[in-house]
């Protein structure tokens, strides 16, 4: 990493990341200036805030539970309503997902039929300067209108319908636990996600604005209130500071830790300026669901496979969200279709269509008022189930019968552990971290889209295993000999498939290496990208 003297003229700003040509329009002083006020009015919150997660989690593994929180009952309670939601965000039925680093992926996206598009600094996106600094480029041309492009491998253009006729845009910057290790402000790395929305917000609302759009967000990872007023905080500083009004920012959030499903009313008062709805991040609460209660011998999932939407605890905090979000005249957003189309094989295909069609008449069921995709060819799909709403929403749901407590949010999936599910985990979960490690965050794997939450769940579901030498369906303890067998044999079988080529130029050792550093751990890890951005960044140097 070169160190550049471009950031000299701001104060206590050091930018350790190479400045291309191109970057320079993305890292003004000005730029740079707005951002490293935010961090430092903000990043010590954070840091304190993260530290009170690593104090929650002590009192989980002494057997404590999460619940609802006695001294806000009545906010929960409460009649009360966010602000109205913004004219090009009241029809969300069909939402899609993908990374914000590759141009014509962002293209095509916006090109796909969806209502809205999620472009994504985080878990679809390996967090590289490059991947980082590109992506805001592609935001900044789109709102110049001049994204275009052509593909040098085969002459094909790209560029983006009207408006009127693409995806309304939503970003989704990095969550707190994320550090941008490239830019230091007074000698301290600031945060990932105060960097991808500052510099988002800065070079674009006024284009937004021409547009009669908005600077629209998905925010993830959250596990309390505390850290949504956080952000509100954040917003409200950086309008001000801009001088736009307060509320022009609006948000989306994720609700995709366990903590946080306990607190999502208070989310949506906390945010209430500025929120549009909540979101079913499926498969991080499954993994977040796993590392809260990791130690807590009541609460052994099975196979991934059969931790599904419309059960136990999945189904509930489903439910209860949607409940929740009604009540305060706010979005529930469903959850991810991972599935792909299967090139090649008709009937494969079929069925993953009609596992997404399955899926998506289940959200639209329980009231739901949009779902995400990972695959332009599964916007028609959505669509087919959506599309048939009498409204573009479905806010007048109130779904007053459901009744959704602490036990029902915390009711484990019955199933069964297996040597193939330990299988899946090594195989899945090694090679999404490969591809991670270099340069890409949405990876397709056995015809599913995976982004970082996978591997999450391969090494936390292995992790809890070996923690409890949890027993598999043919007696057969979990130990860390047998763990390392299967693993073993799984990078044999990948490497033969691959082949040596593949694999020597490859970075599959030290995704081997981190796969079973956290797996085996004594302690269940944070966040397995939190080692991972290490090695990323000295890849760079």
């Amino acid at each position: 990493m070169s160190q550049a003297a471009k950031s000299a003229s701001v104060e206590g700003v050091r930018i350790l990341g190479e400045i291309k040509p191109e970057y320079e329009r993305v890292l003004t002083p000005e730029a740079i200036e707005f951002v490293a006020d935010l961090e430092r009015k903000f990043g010590e919150r954070r840091l304190e805030l993260l530290a009170k997660r690593a104090e929650r989690q002590k009192k989980f593994d002494a057997g404590e539970l999460p619940d609802f929180l006695p001294e806000t009952k009545e906010i929960r309670e409460g009649d009360w309503k966010i602000a109205p939601i913004p004219e090009d965000l009241l029809d969300r039925r069909v939402e899609i997902t993908g990374p914000v680093d590759n141009r014509k992926m962002v293209i095509n996206a916006l090109n796909s039929g969806a209502n809205s598009y999620m472009t994504d600094f985080e878990d679809a996106a390996a967090p590289t300067w490059d991947n980082m600094i590109g992506g805001q480029l592609n935001l900044m041309d789109l709102w110049a209108g001049t994204i275009g492009f052509t593909d040098p491998a085969n002459g094909k253009t790209y560029d983006v319908k009207p408006l009127g006729e693409r995806a309304t845009l939503i970003v989704r910057p990095r969550g707190w636990h994320l550090d941008e290790a490239h830019v230091e402000v007074d000698g301290r790395p600031m945060s990932g996600g105060m960097f991808d929305f500052g510099m988002y917000l800065f070079h674009n609302h006024a284009n937004l604005k021409k547009t009669g759009s908005g600077p629209y967000f998905y925010l993830p990872k959250m596990e309390s209130h505390l850290e949504a007023r956080l952000w509100n905080d954040v917003f409200t500083h950086a309008e001000k500071a801009l001088g736009i009004p307060v509320g022009t920012a609006r948000c989306t959030i994720l609700i995709e830790t366990l903590p946080a499903a306990f607190e999502m009313d208070e989310i949506l008062y906390e945010m209430r300026d500025h929120i549009v709805g909540l979101n079913c991040g499926r498969w991080d609460y499954i993994f977040s669901y796993i590392k809260r209660l990791g130690k807590n011998p009541n609460y052994i999932l099975p196979d991934r496979s059969q931790v599904v939407m419309g059960d136990a605890f999945l189904n509930a905090y489903s439910l209860l969200l949607i409940k929740t979000c009604h009540k305060r005249g706010a979005f529930a957003m469903g959850g991810m279709a991972a599935q792909i189309p299967v090139k090649g094989d008709e009937e494969a295909n079929k069925a993953a269509f009609a596992k997404v069609l399955a899926d998506k008449e289940r959200e639209a069921n329980n009231g739901h008022d949009g779902t995400w995709v990972a695959h332009p060819d599964l916007v028609a799909v959505a669509a087919e189930v959506f599309g048939k709403l009498p409204e573009k929403n479905q806010l007048a749901r109130q779904r007053q019968d459901v009744h959704v407590g602490q036990k029902e949010l915390l009711e484990p999936h019955k199933g069964e552990r297996t040597e193939s599910g330990m299988r899946e985990c090594c195989r899945v979960g090694v090679q999404y971290i490969e591809a991670w490690l270099s340069g890409r965050g949405a990876v397709p794997l056995y015809n599913l889209m995976e982004d970082a939450a996978t591997a999450e769940i391969s090494r936390t579901q292995i992790w809890q295993w070996l923690y409890h030498g949890a027993d598999l369906s043919d007696g057969r303890k979990v130990t860390p000999e047998l763990f390392r067998e299967i693993l073993d044999d799984e990078m044999k079988q990948l490497r033969d498939t691959l082949g040596d080529e593949r694999w020597t130029s490859g970075r599959f050792d030290e995704a081997i290496k981190i796969f079973d550093d956290m797996a085996t751990a004594e302690e269940c890890e944070e966040f397995l990208t939190l080692p991972a951005y290490k090695l990323l960044v000295e890849n760079e140097k």
